[in-house]
């Protein structure tokens, strides 16, 4: 195969620069949507309006009430690199406006038809400049710029080709247009297709905003990022909204990141908000977000691609930790709806907390004519026990109606006698899981709350109380651990006596005491101190299992939460155990105050609220 003649370096002509770097700014309509919005935002515009026909194909035009382009400069907004934004190094290192290279009016023009006409608020009267011709003359419109963009890539067929239906290209453009709508609240926008109306945002609050563009369900499925100025991190804040993990959806098409105002595709930012979904989502679902960024101009650079849809942080750690810190501490709240006053029930019974239980020694009898939940005393100790059964004592006030029922008696009297009480704490408030009536198949903790009925999961709300206890017992030292008086032994497979011997310092971190006994058998002579009621050997076997998978290029932490996930599935309370009313009400209790208590640590629910109005309608009440 003959090698092609070898050509001299020269310089290209200014039509094909052009077109190259059309190439990179421009490669769909929704590219010159975006561009032009992106200007429009610049000149300080509150009311924009997109018209397309044929998806942005045939024509595009948009609309805004800036402040315009002086008359003389309409011609120089055509040529390349020519831009009212920056004029030195030290402005472009910190740009804060949306455009910047002075590429986009002239990319578009060298592969479309282009013409501006504007009016800045001083002139008698607007001016329209067609870019082909260079023709300039008088029009009419009011203050503003409206830019129209005709035939795109009519001069380059082959790049037209790669042009998808209308259809495709049209929901491209809005999108474009969602981007901007999102981050700027206090703008009005308006899209129009082959002469219809097919959305409008009009100027309102950001909250609103956000349900406007993204829905209602986004709102209610959502929650709230604003961390409080003293824990953010001191160059960067972050602020927005996080759809709840059991709100994911198949596809990441709602996730949203802004940095200074500017949509992003960073990865930095999409790790840090993704990483504080691990212990709460499900499966290989996709998380939902609306995150602005806000950092100094001078710690990221937007000058990275044409498209301005890349950034790069001086510090990517920090921004990093400023989204996970951030998504995190939105996610570790619950949603159990807010307590409610005390005035609206006629009696008030205390609860502890069994997140602080004391054990039954530390109780104190109650003073005549003192509530009985006030001998709760909390204490500073760690709990160093997670069984029900202990926790249980915080609600033996009085013996627990039987259940199952005796031989011949009534199951209804006995719900009856303990739905009596009223799920009031000793703070006057409603407890918001509410109160437990039974258990359900030895699965379901049924309770009553203020709303109507609670279903609650027991094995993973417990699941992801221990989990939530072994990270914070843990606190990045070693978890304490139970000697075992007899060691627990068990037939280890070639690989479990691997994983053994080389990860044996990460067993120790986790409570674990694992070590051959003889060939082809392990012992355990301890295990982790929070989980008194555990198999130890099959719990080493689990922890082994999971050891044996963990890839190197992991980081400590993660490996480890990973680790104490499975345990704390294995030490959770298991499906089909028989609980006592006061062993679901200490774990309802122990459920609204642990973090991310609305997940088990694979992500499932681990409540549902079923309302007094569902349950009308159920029963088809009130027709």
């Amino acid at each position: 195969m003959s090698l092609p003649p070898q050509r001299p370096i020269r310089e290209l002509p200014d039509e094909l620069i052009s077109q190259i770097a059309a190439g990179e700014v421009v490669d769909r309509p929704a590219a010159a949507v975006r561009e032009l919005v992106d200007n429009a935002l610049d000149a300080g515009a509150t009311q924009i309006t997109v018209r397309l026909m044929a998806g942005g194909v045939r024509s595009i035009v948009v609309e805004d009430n800036g402040s315009g382009i002086p008359v003389d400069q309409l011609p120089l907004a055509l040529k390349r690199h020519a831009t009212s934004k920056i004029a030195s190094l030290h402005e472009l290192e910190s740009v804060a406006t949306m455009g910047f290279r002075g590429e986009a009016l002239a990319a578009i023009a060298s592969v479309a038809d282009l013409s501006i006409a504007s009016r800045t608020a001083d002139a008698p009267h607007a001016s329209r400049l067609d870019a082909r011709s260079g023709e300039l003359q008088a029009a009419a419109r009011a203050t503003g710029t409206s830019i129209e963009v005709r035939e795109l890539f009519f001069a380059t067929p082959a790049r037209r080709k790669f042009l998808k239906t209308d259809a495709t290209e049209l929901a491209h453009c809005l999108e474009a247009v969602r981007r901007h709508a999102l981050v700027r609240p206090d703008v009005a926008f308006a899209v129009w297709h082959e002469g219809k109306l097919i959305e409008q945002w009009r100027a309102t609050s950001l909250d609103q905003r956000i349900a406007d563009v993204l829905g209602a369900d986004f709102i209610a499925n959502s929650r709230r990022v604003d961390l409080p100025l003293s824990l953010q991190a001191q160059a960067v804040r972050v602020h927005g909204r996080v759809g709840l993990p059991d709100a994911a959806r198949a596809r990441g098409d709602q996730q949203y990141a802004y940095v200074n105002a500017r949509y992003v595709r960073d990865r930095v930012v999409t790790h840090g908000a993704r990483s504080a979904y691990e212990d709460v989502l499900h499966g290989g679902r996709q998380p939902s977000w609306v995150l602005f960024i806000e950092i100094d101009p001078l710690r990221v650079d937007v000058n990275v691609h044409p498209t301005k849809i890349e950034v790069r942080f001086r510090d990517g750690r920090e921004v990093h930790q400023a989204v996970r810190g951030a998504v995190e501490a939105a996610l570790a709240l619950s949603r159990a709806p807010e307590p409610a006053p005390a005035a609206l029930h006629a009696a008030a019974v205390g609860a502890a907390s069994p997140v602080d239980a004391p054990s039954p020694s530390a109780w104190a009898q109650p003073q005549p004519g003192e509530p009985a939940a006030s001998a709760w005393r909390a204490t500073s100790g760690a709990q160093t026990r997670l069984g029900l059964q202990d926790l249980a004592v915080l609600y033996a006030q009085e013996p627990p109606p039987r259940w199952p029922p005796a031989a011949g008696a009534v199951a209804d009297t006995q719900l009856q006698a303990d739905a009596s009480t009223e799920s009031i704490g000793a703070d006057g408030h409603a407890w918001p899981l509410g109160r437990a009536i039974a258990q359900l198949g030895g699965v379901y903790i049924l309770a009553e709350n203020s709303q109507g009925l609670v279903v609650v999961d027991m094995h993973a709300a417990h699941e992801r109380i221990v989990y939530e206890r072994l990270k914070a017992t843990q606190g990045g030292e070693a978890i304490p651990a139970q000697p075992l008086l007899i060691p627990a032994t068990f037939a280890a497979t070639p690989t479990e006596m691997a994983t053994a011997e080389g990860a044996a310092a990460t067993l120790h971190a986790l409570g674990l005491d694992v070590a051959p006994l003889s060939p082809g058998v392990l012992a355990v002579r301890s295990r982790p101190a929070a989980l008194p009621d555990a198999d130890p050997a099959a719990l080493a076997r689990t922890v082994l299992a999971e050891l044996a998978e963990v890839e190197g290029s992991r980081i400590v932490q993660r490996a480890r939460d990973e680790l104490l996930a499975t345990m704390a599935c294995h030490g959770a309370v298991r499906a089909n155990r028989r609980l006592t009313l006061p062993e679901m009400n200490a774990l309802l209790r122990d459920m609204e105050r642990t973090d991310r208590a609305d997940q088990c640590n694979h992500g499932r629910p681990t409540w549902r609220q079923v309302t007094m109005n569902e349950l009308d309608k159920l029963f088809l009440r009130g027709r």
